[in-house]
């Protein structure tokens, strides 16, 4: 049975939102309103500013547990940052957001942390190629290969086969295309849950992205337009291209996906894409949660406030329980 409390119409009214949660906005707006927009910088540039610890987002630390091994790729090798327990019951795949043009494999480390302390997984982050340098299909061709990598060898690395995947943003998109490669190209699901975070579905742009505009809480229409050009570009891939599942797989056949948590927050332009994608999750016969962050706004779990630490308790949640 569906819960009709996660599409509660009360969570998406403004009276909802805590002061907490609606100073995060201001302030992150607040900090946009100064910088040069992000889709006129060299996305270089950007890379090594973050890595310097600029940008928006405030930079995780890393942590001292993490290792990085090469695994064979489609075009080289391809690097894992993996922390894991001395006994993990299970496998955490996570792919990193950032648009498909930003991000790292180690930009998330304390995340991955409480997913190593709380979930007792071992967690796998794949630094995968970036547009505009390599664009599609490069991303999703690293994480497929990292999938059936570790769909081979969890067991005698990690001496479990119980295999979850997930990821944010462009990160939850990869994610989706990756179980659906799993699927149609192999021919099996090793996955037994997915975590897909303010996922990016529709790459021609769903109704709350494509009418957002140009208001900086962290992304922008303008923006959006930047990465999905940057990853898809647009004198190869018209609209009727970027409807292709394996770019957007809200089009895809969804049967037989794996249980699947969803998570976004109500001032996130990527809303609609996480509210279509979870109705058609739910449509195709799947499990499905979802969760609604009143207030938040894309990247809203990477802000310390209670909404943050009610949302990731979620996450972590499904994480260590689905399964099982």
């Amino acid at each position: 049975m569906i819960d009709s409390t996660a599409l509660d119409p009360a969570l998406f009214r403004e009276d909802a939102i805590s002061e907490e949660t609606a100073e995060v906005a201001r302030q992150v707006e607040e900090i946009m309103r100064t910088l040069p927009p992000t889709e006129t910088r060299d996305p270089k540039e950007l890379r090594e500013e973050r890595r310097n610890g600029g940008g928006t987002l405030p930079l995780p630390p890393l942590s001292d547990k993490a290792v990085t091994r090469s695994i064979p790729g489609p075009a080289g090798e391809i690097s894992l940052r993996i922390i894991a327990p001395e006994n993990p019951e299970g496998c955490f795949l996570f792919l990193h957001g950032g648009g498909w043009t930003l991000g790292s494999a180690d930009g998330q480390d304390p995340l991955l942390e409480a997913v190593v302390m709380f979930a007792n997984l071992a967690c796998v982050s794949v630094e995968y190629r970036l547009a505009p340098e390599d664009p599609y299909p490069a991303a999703p061709d690293d994480c497929e290969a990292a999938a059936l990598w570790l769909a081979e060898n969890a067991r005698q690395e990690f001496g479990t086969e119980r295999l979850l995947i997930g990821g944010a943003s462009a990160g939850a998109h990869l994610s989706a295309v990756t179980l659906l490669r799993m699927r149609d190209r192999h021919g099996r699901q090793p996955f037994c849950g997915a975590s897909l975070i303010y996922g990016a579905y529709d790459l021609n742009m769903t109704p709350s992205m494509r009418n957002w505009g140009d208001r900086p809480l962290v992304l922008t229409t303008p923006l959006v337009e930047w990465f999905t050009d940057n990853f898809v570009p647009p004198a190869t891939y018209d609209m009727a291209r970027r409807r292709d599942p394996d770019i957007s797989p809200l089009y895809a056949d969804l049967a037989d996906m794996p249980p699947a948590h969803f998570m976004v927050g109500t001032l996130d332009p990527l809303l609609d894409d996480t509210l279509f994608m979870y109705a058609r999750w739910i449509g195709a016969g799947n499990q499905a949660d979802l969760d609604i962050a009143p207030g938040g706004i894309h990247g809203f779990n990477a802000f310390p406030c209670a909404l943050t630490t009610e949302m990731n308790a979620k996450a972590v949640g499904f994480l260590a329980n689905t399964g099982k």
